[in-house]
């Protein structure tokens, strides 16, 4: 009689996003037929790098821009090269209708502290360092179970060791641990702005921003937030390749069309509709697409950030003499004082767009010029992204895209002028058309280009990293459950996902293996 060899496992993969190649990298290093499904015409999905300006060599990190959460271990174990540049000043921060700000320097104790003295809130400077001191203990404890099966949450409250430090983020609404902790508007504000990063909520009465602070501050256990060099391409570029180096199949150009509770998935590919059965589908999509494709309903999530992409002739100046290196050299806010997010919130709930806007600038380029060319990069011209809080997706609800695209915009160029010695808008360079480098991308656009329902950057509400009960299942103990036995979450929809981390990849794979008895 003659042996037959056992039968390879087949898993489809649903979109083509870092997490889903994190997660085929993983299933084909370990022998399983990996097929990715991917509509667009490349991977990568908001990781990704684009020269978004005609004739303008400037490689931007369009969508996603800055890496926190992408475990050391997956870095290792996918034998990935991502060189991370580490930022020297933490943020800063001007008051409103004066020529001060605060600037926080990682290197600098005593500046720092000088600076919180130039703004009035020099009795905030050790308050506001013990509160960062005591949310890493809890970063500490958290951060290396992302890659775990999900803890029981005494014992990872247990393993952090300060009681006071976990009933700060996770038992109150974040108001009252930032009010308690510090006094001065614009310091309560430089906190609360890790709460509201893409998530719309009353820090006063909700526990989403207490979940989107612990998810900034845990990364590396530090809420160390770098920039990768080359661009966000080079980090889903470093993953895809090691998915094909392994033996998975990329198929860009696939719309998956619907998928069954057994494992059958239909898309179109090309002129072909194809139809073929898995032993294990893993979804990269949001939940709400994945509830579609199933024909089931799911609520639709709702992202609130506005997103403005520049390239500069060169950085502008800045009121009170700081030098634009050191306040573009971490997170530029603007008009984000405790007040000013208070009301922007209210503006926003009421159907308003803020003004002023909140926001957060990053300039890539001072960390890494290597995005833009070489004689670009000589010219002296730097990249800045705007991040804009409180920019719900129900603002575009009236059917006027363009126009509340473009008050959003003028909003954000505003409030950028109002802390600036000089106006933005002649720095921009122009592109081969002669048209303004910017780009601004509303929550309606990152929807229409990365299928991400109502923009939301975390495809639904983010989840606490632990369990309060045992797991009823193997899928469930890594966070990657759905409905459907054969179906499993893989991407930003697990419960661990939510930024560039490849966590609900990773997550994802390590339950299909142990699904699979591989």
């Amino acid at each position: 009689m003659t042996a037959h060899a056992p039968r390879t496992a087949r898993v489809a993969i649903v979109g083509g996003g870092h997490n889903a190649l994190t997660a085929a990298a993983y299933l084909a290093r370990a022998g399983v037929d990996v097929t990715v499904l991917e509509r667009l015409d490349r991977v990568g999905g908001a990781a990704v790098s684009t020269q978004a300006f005609a004739g303008v060599d400037a490689r931007l990190s369009r969508y996603s821009y800055l890496v926190s959460l992408l475990p050391r271990r997956i870095v290792d174990d996918l034998g990935l090269s991502v060189p991370l540049a580490r930022r020297r000043y933490s943020s800063y921060t001007p008051v409103a209708g004066s020529d001060v700000g605060l600037l926080v320097d990682e290197h600098d104790a005593d500046a720092t502290r000088a600076s919180f003295a130039a703004i009035g809130a020099a009795a905030d400077a050790d308050r506001f360092a013990a509160l960062y001191r005591r949310t890493a203990l809890v970063a500490q404890a958290v951060f290396p179970t992302m890659t775990e099966r999900l803890p029981m949450r005494a014992d990872l409250q247990a393993r952090a060791g300060a009681s006071s430090a976990w009933a700060e983020i996770v038992d109150a609404p974040i108001a009252q641990a930032i009010e308690d902790a510090v006094a001065h508007d614009v310091v309560r504000g430089v906190v609360a702005t890790d709460a509201l990063i893409g998530t719309f909520d009353d820090l006063r009465t909700g526990l989403a921003g207490n979940r989107c602070l612990l998810y900034h501050v845990i990364g590396g256990g530090t809420g160390d937030w770098d920039v990768p060099i080359g661009g966000m391409g080079r980090v889903s570029g470093g993953i895809a390749d090691a998915a094909i180096a392994a033996g998975a199949r990329l198929r860009t150009g696939a719309t998956v069309t619907a998928i069954a509770p057994d494992g059958e998935v239909a898309w179109i590919e090309g002129d072909e509709e194809r139809r073929e059965g898995f032993d294990l589908v893993l979804s990269g999509v949001a939940p709400a697409v994945l509830a579609r494709l199933l024909g089931e309903e799911a609520p639709r999530p709702e992202g609130a950030q506005v997103k403005v992409n520049m390239v500069l002739s060169r950085l502008p100046r800045l009121r009170g003499g700081i030098a634009p290196e050191a306040a573009f050299g971490g997170t530029f806010h603007v008009q984000e004082s405790w007040t000013q997010l208070a009301d922007a919130h209210r503006t926003a709930a009421a159907g308003g767009i803020p003004d002023p806007l909140p926001c957060e600038i990053y300039c890539h380029t001072l960390s890494d010029p290597s995005i833009l060319g070489a004689d670009l990069a000589a010219s002296g011209a730097h990249t800045l992204t705007v991040f804009g809080l409180h920019a719900p997706d129900r603002l575009l609800d009236d059917g006027d895209r363009d126009g509340v695209r473009a008050a959003m915009q003028t909003a954000v160029l505003r409030s950028l002028d109002a802390v600036l010695a000089q106006p933005i808008e002649p720095l921009l360079l122009q592109d081969a058309h002669g048209a303004a480098c910017i780009e601004t991308k509303t929550t309606r656009d990152l929807e229409d280009a990365l299928a991400m329902p109502g923009g939301d950057i975390f495809h639904g509400a983010l989840s606490w990293p632990w369990l309060d009960e045992a797991p009823g299942s193997i899928a469930e103990a890594w966070g990657v459950e759905t409905a459907h036995e054969r179906i499993l979450m893989a991407g930003a929809g697990a419960r661990r996902g939510g930024a560039v981390s490849g966590i609900g990849g990773h997550n994802a794979a390590h339950a299909a293996l142990e699904l699979l008895r591989l």
